[in-house]
């Protein structure tokens, strides 16, 4: 087995060539027309606990209310959507694109501590916030210790 030297510079350009190919394949050349390819991403989430909900908040920038669908199925949550390139801009006008565009879709088992009919959804400056309130007899309670008196002799 021979020994090669190891050149960082030569896996950066491996790198720098397959970041190409990979933002060249976005774009399908028909003709003398170029389309952009709607492609798929995946929204940043966060998921935190208070006492008496779980809450999921997701970014959906320049994305409608309309274009946002959540379904709950078998104690799953499903949120599915769709951010579509505006066409304002001429395609051949535009130097660089580098948001995302396209349908999305992620899914999240719900804990069976989550009371489903009243899950409640808000969506605010591209924030979706899904809030998921915890049933009431699975909350956790507090039980205080009594002092037991010990019979006299």
């Amino acid at each position: 087995m021979a020994i090669i030297r190891w050149d960082p510079f030569r896996d950066l350009m491996t790198l720098r060539e397959k970041m190409n190919r990979l933002f060249e394949e976005a774009f399908i050349t028909r003709g003398e027309e170029k389309e952009l390819v709607s492609g798929t991403w995946t929204p940043s989430i966060d998921i935190y606990e208070t006492e008496n909900a779980l809450i999921l908040s997701a970014e959906v920038p320049g994305i409608e209310e309309d274009n946002i669908e959540i379904k709950i199925e078998d104690s799953t949550l499903t949120l599915r959507g769709e951010r579509k390139f505006e066409k304002d801009t001429k395609e051949e006008n535009y130097h660089r694109i580098e948001r995302a565009y396209g349908s999305f879709q992620r899914s999240f088992t719900l804990p069976n501590y989550i009371d489903q009919d009243k899950i409640k959804a808000e969506h605010e400056n591209g924030i979706l916030k899904i809030t998921m309130p915890k049933k009431k007899e699975l909350k956790p309670r507090q039980i205080k210790v009594l002092k037991t008196s010990k019979p006299k002799k």
